[in-house]
């Protein structure tokens, strides 16, 4: 498992918020979603045998969101 925090560009309403998750949490391979609205933000636990970070931001940004940065690290 990892845990993958997506930088995002701002977000403007928490309609993108929902969005965001919705998207993530349909794809296989990820466990957890949580959008921080006033951060703009993303944290998502993920499974890496069925998804890679990359593909994460390929969602956000398939959506319409700016992906401006990302940390993966290892959960124990």
């Amino acid at each position: 498992m990892k845990k993958v925090i997506i930088q995002l560009g701002t977000l403007t309403c928490p309609s993108c918020m929902q969005k965001i998750e919705q998207g993530l949490s349909q794809q296989t391979g990820v466990e957890k979603v949580k959008v921080l609205f006033n951060a703009s933000k993303v944290k998502v636990e993920i499974n890496e045998k069925d998804i890679q970070p990359e593909d994460l931001s390929k969602t956000i940004e398939a959506l319409g969101y700016d992906v401006e940065g990302m940390k993966v690290k290892e959960l124990a």
